[in-house]
């Protein structure tokens, strides 16, 4: 980001607000910050065009649309050529109940959490994505137990 577009209390004060609720509106936001609605359109309308705002989404709870597990799964692969990180990357960014995906260092080279119905679910999941992958070495899962806290929300 260039000095045209640093970010300033302003910017961060209307950033925090949308994080916490997207559709509030620019008067909402303008009263709590003490900007005009016009002031504030303009400046999330700039945000979005530098792609600070990513998108806006609805956030929903798994469990009440019916995917109460969710497994973090570390996978090691067998080969870390371009052309097989690149497949494996597309394999699970296609992957609907993969919710994230981490390339990392260490033992594993990618960490993923994944969602599913049941053990059932979450089995089918494994065999497309891992089992039947011939380039995955191997793979641990952990079961979460509780989700004590999965954020959206960035410290502005």
């Amino acid at each position: 980001m260039t000095d045209d577009n640093a970010l300033d209390d302003f910017d961060r004060r209307i950033l925090r607000r949308l994080q916490v609720d997207a559709r509030a509106t620019g008067e909402e936001i303008g009263a709590e910050i003490g900007l005009s609605a016009a002031a504030v359109q303009r400046r999330i309308k700039r945000l979005r065009k530098l792609r600070v705002i990513a998108a806006e989404v609805a956030v929903l709870d798994p469990v009440a649309i019916g995917l109460p597990m969710t497994f973090i799964v570390s996978v090691e692969l067998e080969r870390e050529r371009a052309d097989m990180l690149d497949a494996f990357r597309k394999a699970v960014r296609a992957d609907p109940n993969v919710q994230q995906c981490y390339y990392v260092t260490g033992a594993a080279d990618f960490i993923l959490i994944v969602l599913a119905r049941d053990m059932a679910d979450f089995e089918a999941v494994s065999r497309r994505l891992l089992f039947d992958n011939s380039n995955v070495r191997r793979f641990s899962t952990n079961v979460v137990m509780s989700r004590d806290k999965a954020g959206s929300v960035l410290p502005v």
